[in-house]
């Protein structure tokens, strides 16, 4: 599978061959599948869903108490102790849709998309810091070096565009710094790892041709370094080699096909109103329309990081004036995507996931002021978004505690997401492996069960 994958990238007619099949290089191996893209809008730094989606009453009861003994007792906080006080929410919710989901007053534009979005409200992880949660959060390990969700998914599935990468990155925001052990390919060939594209200045570091350097110059060279290449192979039979040939040829091609992609300055005006998009501009909105041109073009995976989520408190990130900036920044583009994708048909066959690493603690951090006040990191229940691509619309699984401290009902750990996600794209993660150092190695590890509540 592996290098039917690798295959799709480097020879014109086994690409050929394999897009005449409408569901891309695996088709059928393990069962259909309902999507054929993702698009996961990860929102870094964590996003407090006790702000967001999961009121608490009782939290609003014993707003300024001590927090419950029992509830602290055995867990690792990140930067607040466990006296801390509780905090009820500063922002007024209520119910939408047919699920009747609480949602707050800063996301005004997800209010009127309720029902075809699925809440995934008890979903835990183990990491409690940036970094590891991150890592984990797309790799489900908190250690570096393993492969993305989106490498698996380039190494299973596949390209379904010569001419653009199968897994591309998209960054905005500031904030807490993000690596590339986020979306890198680990111990699996380096043509599955996420490539970078940059909404401003040129799309591609290092791809333009040098002054003085023509494309037919750039041809001959390409072409003299292959042919070198291939004889290295030959005499090593590296794979990374063949990665590198790939890599030098998909620059070449990118060359024409990404400056195209991404310029989203021929949209018509109507589009550029409803996710709020200035053409030329490095913003989360121009992300999300550039997202929906590159899924359109048969990009396999495509990741939007957006900065700046980390509210502990003080000027550097608290929940009034922070937070309300990164909903409003991210609230109508994200949502006229998924109208958009609606509306062209493409919102079935592509799975949008919103979220972030983790959530945040029902105690408060920093001081009782509207510029001071935040919360701490918090991974034992929080909450994501989940539209198209197989999922069930309408409805809200799982529940997190009183306080929203620890998930409880249906709870869902990040593998069951991966196990989920990768049964949406038609492949058994039991299934997907890859040998390395003498084990075989999964996106899930040992772990993992495909969430069949949500599905549709």
């Amino acid at each position: 599978m592996g290098a039917l994958a690798l295959g799709s990238l480097i020879d014109p007619k086994l690409l050929a061959a394999e897009k005449a099949r409408d569901t891309g290089v695996t088709a059928g191996l393990h069962f259909a599948p309902k999507a054929r893209n993702i698009i996961y809008l990860f929102q870094s730094g964590g996003p407090s869903h006790l702000d967001l989606f999961d009121p608490k009453p009782e939290l609003a009861k014993r707003d300024g108490q001590q927090v419950p003994e029992e509830l602290v007792r055995n867990i690792r906080l990140a930067q607040i102790g466990k006296n801390a006080k509780l905090l009820a929410s500063p922002y007024k919710f209520a119910r939408y849709g047919k699920s009747g989901v609480s949602l707050s007053e800063l996301l005004p534009h997800l209010q009127t998309i309720a029902d075809d979005v699925c809440f995934v409200q008890g979903l835990h992880s183990e990491a409690f810091n940036h970094d590891p949660a991150t890592i984990f959060m797309n790799t489900g390990t908190q250690l570096a070096g393993r492969p993305a969700m989106g490498a698996w998914c380039s190494y299973g599935l596949g390209s379904e565009n010569k001419d653009l990468p199968a897994f591309v990155v998209l960054m905005t925001g500031v904030g807490q710094p993000l690596t590339n052990a986020a979306w890198g390919s680990g111990f699996l060939p380096t043509v599955h790892q996420g490539v970078t594209l940059r909404s401003q200045g040129d799309p591609v570091l290092f791809v333009s041709n040098p002054a003085g350097v023509s494309s037919h110059r750039r041809r001959e060279s390409l072409d003299a370094i292959n042919d070198l290449n291939r004889i290295r192979f030959d005499a090593l039979k590296d794979p990374e080699i063949q990665t590198r040939i790939s890599a030098y040829e998909m620059a070449y091609r990118m060359q024409t096909s990404v400056p195209e992609v991404m310029d989203i300055s021929k949209e018509p005006t109507a589009m550029h109103e409803a996710y709020a998009t200035t053409p030329g501009r490095a913003s989360f909105a121009n992300n999300c329309l550039l997202a929906r041109r590159l899924v359109e073009r048969g990009v396999r995976f495509v990741q939007l990081y957006h900065r700046g989520w980390d509210h502990h408190g003080g000027p550097d990130g608290n929940l009034v004036f922070d937070l309300k900036k990164r909903c409003a920044e991210t609230d109508q583009p994200a949502v006229a995507l998924i109208k958009d994708l609606k509306q062209r048909g493409l919102l079935d066959q592509t799975l949008v996931l919103w979220g972030g690493e983790f959530g945040r603690t029902p105690m408060m951090q920093g001081a009782l002021r509207p510029d001071q006040i935040g919360r701490d990191h918090h991974p034992h229940g929080y909450t994501v978004w989940m539209a198209g691509g197989g999922i069930k619309p309408g409805v809200v699984h799982g529940a997190t505690d009183e306080f929203g401290f620890y998930a409880v009902e249906n709870k869902v750990h990040v593998h069951d997401l991966h196990a989920t996600i990768m049964h949406l794209f038609g492949v058994d993660h039991l299934r997907l492996t890859y040998r390395f150092q003498g084990r075989d190695y999964r996106l899930t590890d040992v772990h993992g069960e495909v969430v069949k509540q949500i599905l549709a």
